[in-house]
This record gives structure tokens, C-alpha cells and sequence, in this order.
């Protein structure tokens, strides 16, 4: 295992100077002087056939450039259609295959789906031209529900069902339930939210000698670039695509959209650069939105209680499309994940996808990391309180020992390392469980209920496991390192420039983090799936490996020593008998003078041997108002097993926003649609979020079980605050609710919806 000294130590972000004082380089900051705006009109129906569009008046209003329909975008080559991605059946069939229009043809399939565009001069005429486009919808009746059935949204999907997917040993799963000595079955919804990041989405063109450049705010360059020269018909050396600060991704924005294509060959057509930027409403219409699905849990216990066996039944809402990269493929993820820090012998699942008239594309994570633990950990704490167990009790004698890693779950997983015991106690310690009962007397005596939730979460490191680093060392003395990840606000530049800089004893402030250009930077796997550190901090720690490799021979001729007598001690090179200690950069000006441009510019690629798996436990207190149903959480308790901490304060960060994240859809955050599909909460007036006053004082702590699945000994953070925020605070509610008689308790705990599951349980 490769350690350093000095690597855990807190320290600043280095981006937030210039985040702080106005110079982050958005992409709507950015866009040429010159540029076209452009604007989209958007179907105003969930569900209808297109019966007539009329955009001759608008190509003939004040300022407009020119006005996009299908049937303009077939004409000029374009392919029109963004593919879909599959799900293999569980009868081996393949799921329906429903491919989404750039913009729409026949059909509209959500209320907000683009159905032209106008480029003009400035943003009102364009919004003047689209009131003045002629679209007659002949309204078609909506499918909303969570359940197949209903007038097919698309024609290769009757009764629109997406997939019907399973995985496990069903005759297993059977045997151990009808040898069970209590079982425990518990239903658990988890319901839409909408991303909402800082940053809406945005994008603009160029045209430059016959190549596109696209800047899009997305977590990655090259997808994109691959799809952008697909659907244009354009050789792949033709596109640039640049990814400029991103104020805000999660997983979201990894994401190709419609609006990218058509913006790009507006520009192309037009030979002028053309800009879009997403207006709030616009994006809680058109974003791929997250979460909405219902899964039934079911748990077999033996006379101890301990798991023999689980079984779940899934039903995902993919939204209108299942286009290329919405990943409904993730329900996979589902079953992996679902086994958590339990040692179940035995396991089966079975996950539906189902088409509705709401959004785009939901369920973007949809039966993945979040979704799994939530359900799982529901479903724990609710057993525990049917079987008379203490929670804490149930976990620690369900888990996996520390002794039996490396362990293969039954879905496929193999966790290479963890003690997920010593977590449990850290955790418990932390946050004074002993003293909980005082303070719910204290809590009753003022007429509060105050419940305690406890959550254990392990989630694995996804996306590719393969990353390359640059690092070169330019003319004017600084050095640029350059990375396929793409920082969305986590502070990748921090992390990157401080961990070379501790490798190669480069100043940090010397060091200049190069990401998303598809041009500068030759292959990349992009941010998602807490891959980010973990996979470029191996890769970089390959490329000084690489670089110090190459300079050994050229510093040992100058210093008139033997190449094995020569040593890097993380700052200078040194060798018996010579008084000369260069540092990298000093050897880096002597290989430029000596003509070496082969020593300036270094490169090596590093793929992870497997997949990481952080894993902890959240501790969440609530207290209720029974009179109002307002809940407010009081008191947060983190331990978590990140491995090796890179950069701790910023690792903090990320699970406090995550855990806000978290607070947010379990209290307050919920998309609603009505009887026809429209969204009613698409705006901020009506679409609750949560803020800093919501959230208490977080106590955050670690215990480090390095990993084995690479150098690093890392495990990744970017998701670990969600995934296990949901289920803890869930369950604070459900523990507090359950004295009062309430046996079912889903999520958000709206003042309203919690007094009303008081006033039924009577």
C-alpha cells in the first residue's frame, strides 16, 4: 500500500478564489460575443399526437436567424433519434427498445419536450417567435401510474412496460423463506425529486474549418463527443467538446440531451456560434429526474436473527424514454448493492421499468446505490421493531465479520476489505445512543415525540475503471497535469494539484489542473459513481512513477553517479557523491536545455483491479410536533470508512451536501404531477428544498479500512452522504411515529402528510 506523509491533512480550496469573487468560467459566462440565443418550445401536453405546426410566422419575426423542426433536422442528415438502452428481459427477450426524437415528430411524450427551436439575434425576439409558432396537439390520454398498463406510449412497448428484469436463486430464496422462523415484509417508496443544481443546464457552438466545438456544463467531454459525431455524421476528429466550470452535475449532467445536437447544428447551419441556457422551470421540465420507484421488501430471519434469505420486488418509472445513456441498466445495481454489510446467503430480486407520461428520462440513478440502501435499511430498522430487537443489535449480528474479506456476495460482489463492526461502535460512541432515552423524556415532556434512526450503508465505486494522467512541464515554469475526471464543485483541482504536488514535490502553486477539451486531453471515463479520486489519484500517482523513471537516467549522466545509486525523496534527487539535489522542476530546465522535449511531458494509464466499497454509518435525531406534523432533525452522527483520506476537509464537505441532499428529499422535496401530467411543482414557489436552517450541527468521524483494489488504498466519497441520509432519517421519523401506532411511514414527512398518518393511526 503506497502512504505518504502529509496526505490527510486539511487545507482551502484552491478554485474558491476565484468562485468567490466572480471568475468562475460558467458556461453562459463564456459563450462568444457574437452569439445566437436560442430557445425551444416545448410540448404544453403530457401526451398527444402533433396535428399541426406552423412555424412560418416565427422564421419571418424581427431578429430570428432561422427556426428548427424534425422534419428540418431530417433534411439536413441529421440522425434523428437518440438510441435506447437495453435491458435483457427475464425471459431472455430484450426490453423495449424506444428511441427519443432530438425534437418531436409525431408525438409529444411529457409536458416540456422540445418540439422546435428559434435562433435570434437576442432572447426576447426569440421568445416573441415562439409565441408566434402555430403547434395543435390532438390530446392523447396520459399514463402516470407506477404500474404497467394504460394507452402505450410507445408502440414497441404495449402496456409500457420498459423491462422485466431478475437476478438470484429463486428456488434458494424460496427454501430459506419456508425454513424461516419469522419473516418481515415491508413496502418502501421512494419518490421523485428533481435535481435542481446550482447551475442549469446549458451549452453553445461553434464552427470552426469544418469542426465543431460544443462547450456543454456536463461531468465529461468524451461520450459526448462520440455521440455528437454519430448523430452529425461527422469523423470523430471533427468534434471538440469542452467542459468549462460546472456549477453542480450529480449525475444529472453525465447525461447526453436532446438540446445539445440540435444547438450544434443550428450553429453549423447558421456558420454562427449558437447559445442555449436552460431557464429553472425549463430544467425541472427537461432534466432527467431522479428516484420514483416502489420496492417491496421482504426479509427471512432464522430463531436468532439472522438473515437466511431476502427477496425484492421492484417497479422503476423510466419517465417517457429509456435513451442511451439513462442507464435503466442501473436496477442491476439494485441487486448488487442490496446485499450491504449483511452476510445473506441467499438472494433474488425482480425490478420492472415502466413508461409514464412525467418526465424525460426518471430513475437517471433509479434502482442504483441510493435506492438499494434505502429500501434495505427501511426495511432493517421496521424488522427490528416488529421482532422486538434492538436495531443496532440486528445489524452487528447480521454483518459480514472482518475476518471472512475478501466476501462474495450473492448478487456477485466481491468487498475486498472492511469492519464494518468497529464502524458500528465508533458511530454509537459518537453520537451518545446511551443518552438518547433522556432526551426523548426531555423532548416528551414538551409535548414532542423524538425518534432515533440509524442507517448502515456500503456502496461500490462505478463508471470505468481505467484512467490516464498528463503531466507537463511547460515554458513559462509552470506545470500542467492534466485529468479525464470533470469537476462538477467537489474541488477536484485541490485534491489533484495537492496530491502531485506531495508526490513530486512540485509547488501546489505551480500546478495547473487541465480538464474537460476533448482536444488537449485524449481519453477520459468523465465524473460519476464516486469514481473520480480513486481512479485519476492511481493514474497520477502512475504518471510521477513514469516521470521519475524518465529522469533517473538523464539526472545520473549529469550528476556523474550510477542510475541505481539515485534517489527521489519526494522532493529533490539525491545520490551518494554528488552535491547536486535537483527537484523535479530544476530537472525539468535542464532536460529543456539539453533539447529533451521528450522529458517535458509524461503520461501513464492506470485501471483499478476492482471496485472499492465505502461504507459507514449515519445516526439521525428527529423531533416531531404531533399537533402540526412538522418534523426537524436535531441531531446527525457520521462515521464513515472512506479508506485512505486524501483531502479530510473536503471529503466533509461532500458528505454534509450530501447529507443535505438527503434531508431535502426525506422532508421536503417532492415532484408532483397531476391527473393529466402536468408537473405542479416546477418552480422554486412550489417545489420545496431544503436550507441551512433544516440542518443541525453534523458530528463527522472515520475509521480507515484502506482498500486493496488499488494503491491508494482510496474508496471514493462522492455519493456516501444521499445514500445514507435517506434511510437514517427515515428511519428517525419512522421510530418516532411508531409509538403513536403508525406502522407504514414514506417519505417526504411533510408537516401535512405527518399529521395526517398521526390522525389516521388515531
Amino acid at each position: 500500500m503506497d502512504s505518504k506523509f502529509g496526505q490527510s491533512q486539511p487545507g482551502g480550496r484552491i478554485e474558491d478564489r476565484r468562485f468567490l469573487t466572480g471568475q468562475g468560467r460558467y458556461v453562459d459566462d463564456i459563450a462568444p460575443a457574437d452569439a445566437l440565443h436560442a430557445l425551444f418550445l416545448r410540448s404544453p401536453v403530457a401526451h398527444g399526437r402533433i396535428a399541426a405546426l406552423d412555424v412560418a410566422a416565427a422564421r419571418a419575426a424581427e431578429g430570428v436567424h432561422l427556426v428548427l423542426t424534425a422534419g428540418d433536422l431530417r433534411a439536413a442528415g441529421v440522425t434523428l433519434e437518440m438510441e435506447a438502452a437495453l435491458v435483457r428481459n427475464r425471459d431472455g427477450s430484450s426490453g423495449a427498445a424506444t428511441a427519443r426524437p432530438l425534437l418531436a415528430r409525431d408525438r409529444v411524450r411529457f409536458v416540456g419536450e422540445a418540439v422546435a427551436v428559434v435562433v435570434a439575434d437576442r432572447p426576447d425576439q426569440a421568445r416573441d417567435a415562439l409565441e408566434a409558432i402555430g403547434l395543435e396537439i390532438e390530446e392523447l390520454p396520459p399514463h402516470l401510474a407506477l404500474a404497467p398498463g394504460g394507452d402505450a406510449i410507445h408502440p414497441a412497448a404495449p402496456g409500457n412496460l420498459a423491462y422485466d428484469w431478475a437476478m438470484g436463486d429463486a428456488a434458494a430464496v424460496e427454501a430459506a423463506f419456508a425454513a424461516a422462523a419469522h419473516v418481515v415484509k415491508l413496502e418502501v417508496a421512494d419518490h421523485r425529486v428533481i435535481v435542481n443544481a446550482m447551475e442549469p443546464r446549458g451549452c453553445w457552438a461553434e464552427w470552426q474549418g469544418g469542426r465543431l466545438h460544443l462547450c456543454v456544463n456536463g461531468q465529461g467531454v468524451w461520450d459526448q463527443k462520440a455521440r455528437l459525431a454519430r448523430m452529425l455524421n461527422l469523423p470523430g476528429d471533427a468534434v471538440r467538446v469542452t467542459n468549462p466550470d460546472v456549477g453542480g452535475g450529480f449525475g444529472m449532467k453525465a447525461m447526453s440531451y436532446p438540446e445539445y445536437y440540435v444547438i450544434a447544428q443550428a450553429a453549423r447551419m447558421l456558420g454562427r456560434p449558437v447559445r442555449w441556457m436552460s431557464e429553472r422551470t425549463e430544467a425541472m421540465l427537461s432534466d432527467n429526474a431522479g428516484r420514483d420507484l416502489v420496492s417491496t421488501v421482504e426479509l427471512a430471519f432464522d430463531a436468532g436473527h439472522r438473515i437466511i434469505g431476502y427477496r425484492v420486488g421492484n417497479v422503476s418509472n423510466l419517465g417517457a424514454y429509456n435513451s442511451e445513456n439513462a442507464q435503466p441498466i442501473q436496477s442491476r445495481l439494485f441487486a448488487k448493492v442490496l446485499t450491504g454489510a449483511y452476510d445473506i446467503p441467499a438472494a433474488y430480486l425482480g425490478v420492472q421499468g415502466v413508461f409514464t407520461n412525467t418526465t424525460p428520462v426518471d430513475a437517471y440513478r433509479g434502482a442504483g446505490r441510493p435506492e438499494a440502501i434505502y429500501a434495505l435499511e427501511r426495511a432493517m430498522d421496521h424488522a427490528a421493531r416488529v421482532l422486538g430487537v434492538d436495531p443496532w443489535e440486528l445489524r452487528r449480528r447480521n454483518f459480514i465479520g472482518r475476518d471472512a474479506f475478501p466476501y462474495r456476495t450473492p448478487t456477485g460482489e466481491t468487498y475486498d476489505v472492511g469492519d464494518f463492526g468497529r464502524v458500528l461502535d465508533r458511530v454509537h460512541g459518537v453520537a451518545d445512543v446511551a443518552g438518547f432515552a433522556g432526551r426523548k423524556a426531555e423532548s416528551a415532556a414538551r409535548g414532542r415525540l423524538r425518534g432515533l434512526g440509524l442507517c448502515y450503508y456500503i456502496e461500490a465505486i462505478l463508471g470505468d475503471p481505467s484512467e490516464a494522467a498528463e503531466v507537463e512541464f511547460c515554458e513559462d515554469g509552470g506545470v500542467n497535469l492534466y485529468v479525464g475526471t470533470q469537476s462538477n464543485g467537489q474541488g477536484h483541482e485541490t485534491v489533484y494539484a495537492r496530491f502531485l504536488s506531495e508526490r513530486s514535490g512540485i509547488p501546489v502553486e505551480d500546478i495547473r489542473v487541465i480538464q474537460g477539451d476533448s482536444d488537449r486531453i485524449a481519453t477520459g471515463g468523465g465524473t460519476g459513481g464516486s469514481r473520480s479520486v480513486t481512479t485519476q489519484g492511481s493514474a497520477t500517482l502512475a504518471t510521477v512513477q513514469a516521470m521519475l523513471a524518465a529522469f533517473t537516467p538523464f539526472l545520473a549522466e549529469r550528476m556523474g553517479v550510477d542510475p541505481a545509486d539515485l534517489a527521489f525523496d519526494g522532493e529533490t534527487f539525491r545520490a551518494p557523491g554528488s552535491n547536486l539535489t535537483p527537484t523535479l522542476c530544476e530537472a525539468a530546465l535542464m532536460a529543456r536545455a539539453a533539447g529533451r522535449a521528450d522529458l517535458l511531458r509524461h503520461r501513464a494509464e492506470y485501471r483499478l483491479p476492482g471496485r472499492s466499497y465505502p461504507n459507514g454509518a449515519h445516526v439521525a435525531e428527529v423531533e416531531i410536533d404531533p399537533e402540526t406534523g412538522r418534523t426537524e432533525l436535531v441531531k446527525y452522527t457520521v462515521t464513515d470508512d472512506f479508506g485512505t483520506l486524501i483531502a479530510p476537509q473536503l471529503v466533509e464537505g461532500q458528505v454534509h451536501g450530501g447529507i443535505a441532499q438527503g434531508l431535502g428529499q426525506v422532508l421536503c422535496e417532492r415532484a408532483v404531477h397531476d391527473e393529466t401530467g402536468q408537473l405542479l411543482s416546477a418552480s422554486f414557489m412550489d417545489y420545496a428544498m431544503p436550507r441551512a436552517d433544516d440542518l443541525p450541527f453534523v458530528t463527522f468521524t472515520t475509521e480507515s479500512v484502506p482498500s486493496t483494489a488499488n494503491p491508494l488504498g482510496m474508496k471514493g466519497c462522492g455519493e456516501a452522504g444521499t445514500v445514507g441520509a435517506l434511510a437514517a432519517i427515515a428511519n428517525a421519523v419512522a421510530d418516532a411515529l411508531w409509538e403513536r401506532g403508525v406502522r407504514q411511514a414514506d417519505m417526504p414527512f411533510t408537516p401535512h402528510r405527518v399529521w395526517q398518518m398521526l390522525r389516521a393511526a388515531g
